[in-house]
């Protein structure tokens, strides 16, 4: 069974929750003997493709930055996918996004579209009027052969919103790609603190948080906040951090997987106030790096969660108060979270997710 694979994600993710996935899923399927890949991409810089079993793509200026370098690579690379497209030596086809380019190009065979979750058509506020990114989902969704969705939480937005057929959307979990390690920590780090993991952005629900925390960062002078990921902080973040007056206990890390794996096995806990999320992959890293997880009760967190996190009401800062007043000073509480949390985790795997995507791939030949 031969699968094409385009080119679009590897282009423009250097780092990235959606180019981890599919080198995840190809790493596992290109050790099966049934299984012939074909990723259709020239040049990358994405650092998870080095050294990969499935692809051996140059490397694109990879130190240099100039302007229209990421719209260049996607052309060098778009004219490699359409001619895999063209030739038909495939048979089933799986985009790495949602730009439609293929619809003209991919004939009758079928394929397959991930969907990672549905924040564009939810927030569509937080995105420019130039952002296409719905508009070319709708067109790839609408005659795709069949839809994947990391959660049944993204599975059943996707049916509501787009009235699509649900037989045709499949729910297939994600995994995490960390595991505890003994690592040494590479930066000094607080001796308590907190930890929030990915962007700031307005569903993220970060600013709750925080007017939620600094109440308790005021009782407990060694209670700080780390930040993994997400860029430097913005101004108006900055100024939050000031009027509460806790500016110097907030800090952002850009950090690599060792030392994000560091910042895991050291914090209280991983707070994720999000008000929704098509799956939530800090949950998994959290939980296999032996940290606590205090989770929104909202979106598709009790379904990744189950019962191995603490909830809150993520419009009510008393709700997440209480919690943390519980889990940052309960040794007991907090062994007893890492232990559930070890378990729940072991129910998701790249192994089960790549052959659950190959039982989709079957059963559209």
């Amino acid at each position: 069974m031969r699968i094409l694979y385009d080119h679009q994600i590897f282009s423009s993710q250097v780092y990235g929750g959606i180019s981890r996935y599919f080198y995840e899923l190809l790493s596992r399927l290109a050790e099966n003997p049934e299984m012939d890949l074909d990723l259709a991409l020239r040049f990358s810089n994405n650092s998870y493709l080095s050294g990969s079993s499935f692809a051996n793509p140059g490397t694109f200026f990879k130190d240099k930055k100039f302007i229209g370098k990421t719209t260049l690579l996607d052309f060098l690379n778009g004219q490699k996918s359409r001619e895999g497209l063209l030739k038909r030596e495939y048979d089933v086809f799986h985009p790495t996004y949602y730009n439609p380019y293929f619809l003209k190009h991919i004939g009758g065979k079928p394929y397959v579209v991930t969907v990672y979750d549905m924040v564009h058509e939810l927030y569509p506020e937080i995105y420019p009027s130039s952002d296409r990114t719905r508009e070319w989902k709708l067109q790839s969704l609408k005659n795709a052969s069949k839809i994947i969705a990391i959660s049944e939480n993204t599975r059943q937005d996707i049916i509501r919103i787009y009235g699509l057929d649900e037989q045709k959307v499949q729910v297939i979990h994600l995994a995490s790609s960390l595991q505890s390690l003994d690592s040494s920590v590479p930066a000094p780090l607080p001796g308590k603190y907190l930890l929030y993991v990915g962007q700031r952005v307005r569903y993220k629900n970060f600013s709750f948080f925080i007017r939620a925390v600094a109440p308790l960062m005021k009782q407990d002078s060694d209670l700080a906040i780390i930040c993994a990921g997400g860029g430097g902080f913005s101004p108006e973040e900055s100024a939050i951090f000031e009027s509460f007056g806790i500016a110097g206990r907030v800090r952002q890390l850009s950090v690599p997987d060792e030392t994000l794996i560091a910042l895991y096995e050291n914090a209280r806990a991983l707070v994720f106030p999000s008000l929704y999320e098509g799956f939530g992959i800090p949950i998994l890293e959290a939980f296999a790096c032996g940290c606590p997880v205090v989770l929104a009760e909202a979106s598709c967190f009790p379904e990744v969660a189950g019962d191995a996190a603490l909830y809150f009401d993520p419009r009510d800062e008393g709700s997440l108060r209480a919690v943390l007043v519980k889990v940052v000073g309960d040794e007991s509480l907090r062994a007893d979270m890492r232990s559930r949390g070890f378990i729940r985790g072991r129910a998701f795997s790249w192994d089960k997710t790549a052959s659950e995507t190959k039982t989709v791939y079957e059963s559209l030949l």
